[in-house]
């Protein structure tokens, strides 16, 4: 708001033009410029003027045109995205012809030239374009170009005795070019250029940006994932790691925009960095120790082009050795900073933008149940689902202990004397107290541990599966209290807890006494030696869990009291199937997962085992089908062969029966007829008549015997 006594100035509104606004800076500049009033850095005030749109963009509804905000439109490289509320109207694949047109119902056109080398040749166009059609400019346009310090990256110092002394925007004419951004120096030229011939219709602006950071990283990308997700135990940097790299907030950059656009500077030339002159080293040390292990280590330059996260553009940015000051924007325009002193000084809010831009959340669990109920089968399935920590009591101490014993080991500098002593002490206690109780811990050290486990930074990153523990209601209290710089609230009736390590979700799996002594007894011997499965041991455990479950405090007492219910789910058999189903439950009452999906490594694996798969499925199919062929063949001729034999029988039964009816047939013609008709057969030869068969005829009708 305008301080008192200051009159506010009315604007009206602008169409604004931004390029690819579905990528990683233009959509932040896009969204910052959407909620800013025209005019407001024109204002000295404590806090920038903007519209009171936050409720607005985070609902899913097109904005509506206020009078003196900044309205924004602009192309789109993925039709599959929906349009952020924030955007006016898009276009897709636009026809230059059709393009020119929509630039022209703007009144500020803006390309960013800093992410894809694509987007170069049309800002070339675009300005051009728009030059050459001034004559039909019904107000006044401006044009920015948002491009790149690395045309800045080859050139000479402003003092060869003294090459630390920073480039400012008077030196632009002095700048040289990385030999992978030459087009973009063209680009820069040529904007200037069109600028000097008739400002007051058509003024541009060329807006040098220092590598980019904020809002869920692109070039640091790379680092702060391989942090966040601790696969590697050091993060690489690198070559040496001592060049300059000259930086800038994403959303700092989008205040640069609109302080341009509202006072309309006389340089054509700007430069957009903070106040950092940081180097890799510096960067990656900090993202390393903030969001992951810690630890870094120098790998060869080389490797940078092998990392498969890690594009031509940001490679090039990575080795860019630059000391650049934005002396103009400094002293003439109103910027309220986000990070002015730069990414390490501000580096605890640029990771909370990162994981809150990113979705990271960790999604924190915990199974109980008696023992042998399967809590560790259906942890290890969640873990493997969500990428998470499984925390189990007896390896995390085994690994604590480890570790501690790897602390005083290391020689090499990367822990101090202070640190050695401290672990050294601590490794004493803890097997002091395990020689003076069998090898088994106090409640206060294993307390200890689990909840040094679960503030590590990889728990607090990706979240965890507690198995098995807490096991009582005094050891979940002390495991999760309250630390002391967190903040209480009198009225809350809830007892204090570490909302950064308390589990989200509790499920309480069980079953019968008679169910889980058969389980143990049917488990593998090389399984059962050497544990707690032995069926002495394992009854004692039993008895010992079913006495503290019905106690007046149990550790499902203690969630019930914070409002984290406990889901009970019952275990019905002890075959996969059931446990498959127990997980899929468990999944669907967490939801889905929220951390980094599989990496490019592992799609490519996964896609490997489909394929694999298919191709068994699709052999075994084969396979399948020649068998059944084959065996539908050998049926076939088993049948044929049957039924033959069944045809020659028939037969054979056949010819039988018609040789028993014929045996007195013949006999009846042999006595009857035989004796005449051969008579008159010899008859008719000796005598050869003219008509033989009327001479037998009439032979046989007076030979008949019973013719008189």
């Amino acid at each position: 708001m305008a301080e008192e006594g200051v009159e506010k100035i009315v604007h009206h509104t602008k169409r604004v033009f931004i390029n690819n606004f579905d990528s990683y800076a233009s959509k932040c500049i896009a969204k910052f410029l959407s909620a800013c009033v025209v005019g407001a850095s024109l204002v000295e005030t404590d806090e920038p003027e903007v519209e009171e749109e936050e409720e607005r963009i985070s609902k899913d509804e097109h904005p509506k045109v206020k009078e003196g905000t900044f309205q924004i439109v602009g192309t789109i490289a993925n039709k599959n995205e929906r349009r952020p509320s924030y955007v006016l109207d898009e276009y897709f694949q636009l026809k230059r012809e059709e393009l020119l047109e929509r630039l022209m119902e703007c009144d500020i056109i803006i390309y960013n030239i800093t992410e894809h080398a694509d987007q170069i040749d049309e800002a070339s166009w675009a300005i051009s374009a728009l030059h050459a059609e001034m004559a039909r400019f019904s107000q006044p346009k401006m044009f920015i170009l948002i491009s790149t310090v690395m045309t800045w990256a080859l050139s000479k110092p402003v003092d060869p005795d003294d090459p630390e002394i920073p480039f400012t925007e008077e030196d632009y004419r002095r700048r040289r070019a990385h030999p992978n951004f030459k087009e973009h120096i063209n680009v820069e030229k040529l904007v200037v250029k069109m600028g000097k011939t008739k400002s007051s219709l058509f003024s541009t602006y060329v807006v040098a940006s220092g590598v980019q950071y904020g809002m869920g990283e692109q070039v640091f990308h790379f680092f702060f994932k391989t942090s966040w997700l601790g696969d590697l135990p050091k993060v690489p940097i690198f070559g040496e790691g001592t060049n300059v790299i000259p930086t800038i907030h994403i959303n700092d950059l989008a205040g640069v925009i609109q302080n341009v656009i509202d006072h309309k500077p006389k340089p054509h030339y700007l430069v957009a960095v903070d106040d950092s002159k940081t180097t890799i080293d510096d960067i990656v040390k900090t993202i390393a120790y903030v969001v992951g292990p810690g630890k870094t280590k120098r790998v060869p330059k080389e490797d940078a082009f092998l990392t498969r996260d890690l594009r031509q553009m940001d490679i090039d940015a990575l080795f860019v050795n630059l000391r650049v000051e934005a002396v103009y924007l400094k002293e003439n325009f109103n910027i309220h900073w986000v990070c002015e002193s730069g990414l390490i000084d501000n580096i605890d809010r640029v990771v909370e933008e990162y994981k809150k831009t990113r979705g990271l959340l960790p999604i924190r669990v915990c199974i109980l149940g008696p023992p042998a109920v399967g809590k560790s089968t259906v942890a290890e399935r969640i873990c493997k689902h969500y990428k998470l920590h499984h925390i189990r009591l007896k390896e995390t101490i085994t690994e604590t202990l480890a570790d501690l014993e790897s602390i005083i080991r290391m020689e090499d500098g990367e822990t101090e004397a202070e640190d050695s002593a401290t672990s050294s002490e601590l490794l004493e206690t803890l097997k002091e107290n395990m020689d003076q109780n069998g090898g088994r811990l106090d409640d206060q050290y294993v307390i200890r541990i689990m909840r040094d486990k679960l503030k590590s930074k990889l728990c607090r990153n990706q979240g965890f599966v507690l198995d098995g523990f807490p096991k009582t209601y005094e050891q979940a209290k002390d495991l999760f209290y309250a630390d002391d710089d967190e903040p209480e609230d009198m009225r809350s009736k809830i007892p204090p807890f570490n909302k950064k390590i308390i589990p989200e979700f509790v499920f309480s799996l069980d079953t019968s006494d008679a169910f889980l002594k058969n389980r143990v007894l049917n488990l593998p011997e090389s399984l059962v030696e050497g544990t707690s499965y032995s069926q002495e041991q394992f009854v004692r455990r039993l008895a010992r869990f079913r006495e503290s479950s019905v106690e007046d405090e149990t550790v499902l007492n203690y969630f019930d009291e914070l409002d984290i219910h406990p889901e009970h789910i019952e275990i019905t058999s002890s075959d996969d199937q059931e446990y498959l189903v127990v997980t899929e439950r468990i999944i669907k009452s967490v939801g889905k997962p929220k951390n980094y999906g599989p990496t490019s490594q592992e799609l490519e694996e996964e896609e490997r085992r489909s394929a694999g798969r298919r191709l068994r499925k699709e052999a075994q199919k084969r396979a399948d089908t020649e068998r059944r062929e084959t065996q539908e063949a050998q049926q076939r001729a088993a049948r044929w062969e049957e039924w033959s034999k069944c045809l020659e029988e028939v037969k054979k039964q056949e010819h039988d029966l018609l040789e028993a009816q014929s045996v007195p047939l013949r006999n009846y013609l042999m006595k009857n007829v035989m004796p005449t008709l051969t008579q008159g057969l010899i008859e008719c030869c000796k005598t050869r008549p003219q008509d033989p068969v009327d001479f037998l005829a009439e032979y046989l009708f007076k030979s008949n015997p019973q013719v008189e």
